[in-house]
Order: C-alpha cells, then structure tokens, then sequence
C-alpha cells in the first residue's frame, strides 16, 4: 500500500515554505486508488468537487463537496474510487500547531469568551456544511490561487484568519474543540476511539497502528496498558459475544453475520466461534448446546 507525505509529496522535488502556512489547489490522479497518508501538519480540505473515504482513528468518514473539513497532523487511511468522469479538486490549507497558537493569542479575548460557553471535549477531526459565506470564501481562494503568483505570507495569514474567524462565531464550541497539540491522555482516548470504532470493520492491527500514530510494537504496547489484554484475544472476544446476541437475541443465522463480523468464510467463523464457546453457531442457535 502506498504511504503519502503531506503536503511534501503534494510539491515534490519544491522546497516548502517555511511559514507554517500553505495554500493548494489540489487534483486528483484520475484513477482509483487506497493508500496511507501522513498530515505532518494540521490541514482544512475544501472540497470543490469529488468525493473521497477516509479512515481515521475513531472514525471513517465520507468526504464530499457539501463540507469542508480540518484534520488534524497525524495518519490515515484515503480511498479512492475514481471513474473516467469523476474528478477530485480540492483546496488544502496546511497549517502547523504555530499558526493555529498565534490565531488563539492574537484573538485570544474573543476565544477565551467563547470557551466559556463552549463545550470542553476534544475533535481530532471537523465537518462544518458548507453555506454562502463558505462558498464565496473558496471562490476567492481560487481565483487568487489561478492567478499564477505566490500569496504573500499576509494575504495568507489573512484568508487563514477570516475562515477561522467566521467559523469561531458560528461554531464556537466546535471549531474550540480541535486541537492546539496532543498529550499522553490525548493519544490514549484516540487509541480507545480507533479500537472501538474498528472492532468489525476489518481494519487490520497493522492499519490501526497506523492511523493511530504508532508502530505496531508500541501500539500493542500501549493497548495492553490501557486494556489489560492483548488486542488479539481483546477482538476476538468482542466479536464472539457480539455473534452470540446476534444469533441468540436477534435470531439471525451464523451463515448470514460472518461476513459482519470481518471473517472471509462461513466456516473460518464457525471454527473461531466453536473454540471460543466450545459450541458451533449451529448448535448455539438450535439450543442443542449452550456455552458455559
């Protein structure tokens, strides 16, 4: 699978700027294609056409043009599928945790106002709807982006700054929750958020790694500080139990959730099931054993 530094491997062989601060209208190759990214920094996509799936450590989100979205520096799994008449563009902004502290301190009675009445959680990852001030915004980008010269270090402190400004006073308590840096219990909950939100969706460890961050040495590592198990037996347990109440409460038949559970064949669930509980789905069903 291929990995993808951004944005250096957006500009290739160019030397980036220095200021924390990129503006880019991007295209998509045009054809399909599942890789690894790596966002060095914090980045806004501001879709202009297309669509994309991409994979985060507690989510898997769908990417279209009715958003714009902030991600925040860190890994991922994209996804592609791309035909002859589909094309991607996007403006990508990318910004390092400098830019987004010196937009906190340069309005800092305005922020410190709003996160009294905001909500204190923690969003590695933001949607905001697209509305008229948002589609305007991006129609100046592009044409400034289309005229051919480089934006100077202030136009692009100032579209920087009058997005976040409008999104601070129409999505205080949202656009407060993303994040100036990580720490310790910042990357455990990240670690909590991938495992639970990948338990079934065949996501392998190796990807969970990934996208949290981490190698899968240290990844195992941290899971079995935080859940006391190793991951292995960890999903395997949570996928057995979630096929018992499937079976006994929701009456369905083990040949139709094996795929649901991320097994590739009937009888590759059948034989995990029968050595975890000692009894095949078949039988559980028929009630001609039950697990002890």
């Amino acid at each position: 699978m291929n990995i993808y530094r951004l944005p250096q491997d957006i500009f290739q062989d160019k030397e980036l700027p220095s200021d924390g601060l990129i503006f880019h209208r991007y295209k998509a190759p045009a054809h399909s294609f599942r890789g690894k990214c790596i966002l060095d920094g914090n980045a806004v996509s501001l879709v202009i056409s297309g669509a994309k799936t991409m994979i985060f450590a507690d989510r898997a989100v769908r990417i279209n043009s009715d958003e714009i979205h902030f991600l925040s520096a860190g890994n991922c799994m994209v996804s592609m599928e791309l035909d002859k008449h589909t094309i991607v563009e996007s403006i990508l902004i990318f910004f390092d945790n400098k830019t987004l502290a010196d937009f906190y301190l340069k309005y800092k009675e305005r922020i410190m106002g709003a996160r009294k009445k905001a909500d204190q959680g923690i969003e590695l990852f933001l949607a905001f709807k697209k509305d008229g001030f948002i589609l305007n915004y991006m129609s100046s980008l592009e044409w400034l982006l289309q005229s051919g010269g480089l934006l100077s270090d202030e136009m692009k402190r100032l579209k920087f700054e009058e997005l976040m400004l409008y999104l601070l006073e129409k999505y205080p308590s949202q656009l407060l929750s993303f994040p100036l840096s990580k720490n310790k219990d910042l990357e455990d909950l990240e670690i909590r958020k991938a495992v639970e939100a990948h338990v079934i969706t065949g996501v392998s460890l190796e990807e969970l790694a990934f996208i949290c961050n981490l190698s899968v040495s240290t990844f195992k590592r941290r899971f079995l500080a935080i859940y006391g198990v190793a991951p292995g037996k960890w999903f395997l347990q949570k996928k057995m139990e979630w096929a018992k109440e499937l079976i006994l409460q929701g009456g369905e038949r083990p040949g139709e959730i094996y795929d649901k559970l991320g097994y590739e064949s009937h009888s590759s669930f059948s034989q995990a099931f029968k050595q975890y509980f000692g009894v095949t789905p078949r039988e559980l069903r028929s009630g001609e054993r039950v697990p002890e």
